[in-house]
Protein backbone atom coordinates (compact mmCIF):
# COMPACT_ATOMS: atom_id res chain seq x y z
CA UNK A 1 0.00 0.00 0.00
CA UNK A 2 1.23 3.50 -0.87
CA UNK A 3 0.13 5.34 2.32
CA UNK A 4 -0.22 8.68 0.58
CA UNK A 5 0.06 11.56 3.07
CA UNK A 6 -3.02 13.80 3.20
CA UNK A 7 -0.76 16.80 2.52
CA UNK A 8 -0.47 15.70 -1.12
CA UNK A 9 -3.99 17.02 -1.70
CA UNK A 10 -3.42 20.28 0.23
CA UNK A 11 0.18 21.28 -0.43
CA UNK A 12 1.04 22.28 -4.03
CA UNK A 13 4.70 21.23 -3.58
CA UNK A 14 3.68 17.76 -2.42
CA UNK A 15 1.05 17.55 -5.18
CA UNK A 16 3.74 18.23 -7.82
CA UNK A 17 6.23 15.84 -6.20
CA UNK A 18 3.50 13.18 -6.24
CA UNK A 19 3.14 13.72 -9.99
CA UNK A 20 -0.09 15.73 -9.91
CA UNK A 21 -1.52 12.98 -7.72
CA UNK A 22 -0.52 10.07 -9.98
CA UNK A 23 1.90 8.81 -7.32
CA UNK A 24 -1.03 8.24 -4.98
CA UNK A 25 -1.93 5.06 -6.88
CA UNK A 26 -2.21 2.23 -4.32
CA UNK A 27 -0.04 -0.10 -6.41
CA UNK A 28 2.80 0.60 -8.88
CA UNK A 29 2.92 4.37 -8.25
CA UNK A 30 6.10 4.65 -10.35
CA UNK A 31 4.35 3.14 -13.35
CA UNK A 32 1.31 5.38 -12.84
CA UNK A 33 3.66 8.37 -12.50
CA UNK A 34 5.43 7.42 -15.71
CA UNK A 35 2.06 7.07 -17.47
CA UNK A 36 1.12 10.57 -16.27
CA UNK A 37 4.45 11.81 -17.64
CA UNK A 38 3.52 10.29 -21.02
CA UNK A 39 0.26 12.25 -21.03
CA UNK A 40 2.11 15.49 -20.28
CA UNK A 41 4.72 14.64 -22.92
CA UNK A 42 1.93 14.32 -25.48
CA UNK A 43 0.72 17.81 -24.55
CA UNK A 44 4.13 19.47 -24.85
CA UNK A 45 4.50 21.87 -27.74
CA UNK A 46 7.11 21.10 -30.39
CA UNK A 47 10.54 22.24 -29.17
CA UNK A 48 14.00 22.48 -30.64
CA UNK A 49 16.61 20.21 -29.07
CA UNK A 50 18.12 23.17 -27.21
CA UNK A 51 14.77 24.27 -25.77
CA UNK A 52 13.94 20.66 -24.82
CA UNK A 53 17.30 20.35 -23.01
CA UNK A 54 16.51 23.57 -21.15
CA UNK A 55 13.10 22.11 -20.26
CA UNK A 56 14.82 18.96 -18.93
CA UNK A 57 17.33 20.99 -16.92
CA UNK A 58 14.59 23.14 -15.38
CA UNK A 59 12.36 20.18 -14.51
CA UNK A 60 15.37 18.36 -13.01
CA UNK A 61 16.40 21.30 -10.84
CA UNK A 62 12.78 21.88 -9.81
CA UNK A 63 12.50 18.17 -9.05
CA UNK A 64 15.52 18.15 -6.76
CA UNK A 65 13.83 20.84 -4.71
CA UNK A 66 10.25 19.48 -4.94
CA UNK A 67 11.24 15.92 -4.04
CA UNK A 68 13.68 16.96 -1.32
CA UNK A 69 11.19 19.34 0.28
CA UNK A 70 8.36 16.80 0.15
CA UNK A 71 10.52 13.98 1.56
CA UNK A 72 11.65 16.23 4.41
CA UNK A 73 8.08 17.39 5.12
CA UNK A 74 6.60 13.88 5.24
CA UNK A 75 9.64 12.34 6.92
CA UNK A 76 10.16 9.59 4.34
CA UNK A 77 13.15 9.62 2.00
CA UNK A 78 12.04 8.66 -1.51
CA UNK A 79 8.47 7.74 -0.62
CA UNK A 80 7.12 5.48 -3.39
CA UNK A 81 4.49 8.08 -4.25
CA UNK A 82 7.06 10.77 -5.06
CA UNK A 83 7.10 10.38 -8.82
CA UNK A 84 8.33 13.72 -10.19
CA UNK A 85 11.59 11.84 -10.78
CA UNK A 86 9.71 9.44 -13.08
CA UNK A 87 8.35 12.43 -14.99
CA UNK A 88 11.83 13.75 -15.69
CA UNK A 89 13.23 10.28 -16.40
CA UNK A 90 10.57 9.57 -19.03
CA UNK A 91 10.97 13.02 -20.60
CA UNK A 92 14.74 12.45 -20.76
CA UNK A 93 14.18 9.05 -22.39
CA UNK A 94 12.15 10.75 -25.12
CA UNK A 95 14.80 13.37 -26.00
CA UNK A 96 15.20 13.31 -29.81
CA UNK A 97 13.01 10.21 -30.04
CA UNK A 98 11.48 9.50 -33.42
CA UNK A 99 7.85 10.59 -33.63
CA UNK A 100 5.08 8.06 -33.22
CA UNK A 101 3.18 6.05 -30.65
CA UNK A 102 5.43 3.00 -31.08
CA UNK A 103 8.50 5.01 -30.02
CA UNK A 104 6.65 6.48 -27.04
CA UNK A 105 5.55 3.02 -25.88
CA UNK A 106 9.06 1.67 -26.38
CA UNK A 107 10.51 4.62 -24.43
CA UNK A 108 8.01 4.01 -21.62
CA UNK A 109 8.92 0.30 -21.42
CA UNK A 110 12.67 0.90 -21.59
CA UNK A 111 12.51 3.56 -18.88
CA UNK A 112 10.40 1.37 -16.57
CA UNK A 113 12.77 -1.59 -17.08
CA UNK A 114 15.84 0.44 -16.13
CA UNK A 115 14.02 2.16 -13.27
CA UNK A 116 12.80 -1.14 -11.81
CA UNK A 117 15.92 -3.28 -12.37
CA UNK A 118 18.35 -0.49 -11.39
CA UNK A 119 21.56 -1.82 -12.99
CA UNK A 120 24.84 -0.26 -11.89
CA UNK A 121 25.34 2.68 -11.36
CA UNK A 122 21.62 3.33 -10.79
CA UNK A 123 21.37 1.08 -7.72
CA UNK A 124 24.56 2.54 -6.23
CA UNK A 125 23.25 6.10 -6.58
CA UNK A 126 19.86 5.05 -5.23
CA UNK A 127 21.55 3.76 -2.05
CA UNK A 128 24.24 6.42 -1.57
CA UNK A 129 22.96 9.81 -2.73
CA UNK A 130 20.69 11.58 -0.25
CA UNK A 131 18.07 14.29 -0.38
CA UNK A 132 16.26 15.59 -3.42
CA UNK A 133 19.26 14.84 -5.64
CA UNK A 134 19.22 11.25 -4.42
CA UNK A 135 15.54 10.92 -5.27
CA UNK A 136 16.08 12.34 -8.75
CA UNK A 137 19.45 10.89 -9.82
CA UNK A 138 18.50 7.21 -10.13
CA UNK A 139 15.61 8.07 -12.47
CA UNK A 140 17.78 10.43 -14.49
CA UNK A 141 20.32 7.62 -14.93
CA UNK A 142 17.52 5.20 -15.87
CA UNK A 143 16.31 7.81 -18.35
CA UNK A 144 19.79 8.19 -19.83
CA UNK A 145 20.14 4.41 -20.25
CA UNK A 146 16.68 4.16 -21.79
CA UNK A 147 17.51 7.13 -24.06
CA UNK A 148 20.69 5.40 -25.24
CA UNK A 149 18.80 2.17 -25.99
CA UNK A 150 15.97 3.99 -27.74
CA UNK A 151 18.42 5.93 -29.91
CA UNK A 152 20.39 2.78 -30.73
CA UNK A 153 17.22 0.94 -31.74
CA UNK A 154 16.15 3.92 -33.86
CA UNK A 155 19.58 4.04 -35.55
CA UNK A 156 19.41 0.34 -36.36
CA UNK A 157 15.84 0.43 -37.67
CA UNK A 158 15.51 3.81 -39.36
Amino acid sequence: MNNTPASVWRNPVHFLAFGLGSGAAPKAPGTFGTAAAVLIYLLLPPMSAVIYLLFLALTFVAGVWLCGRTAADIGVHDHGGIVWDEFVGLWLTMFLAPPGLLWLVLGFVLFRVFDILKPWPIAWCDRHVEGGLGIMIDDVLAGLMALACLQLIAALIL
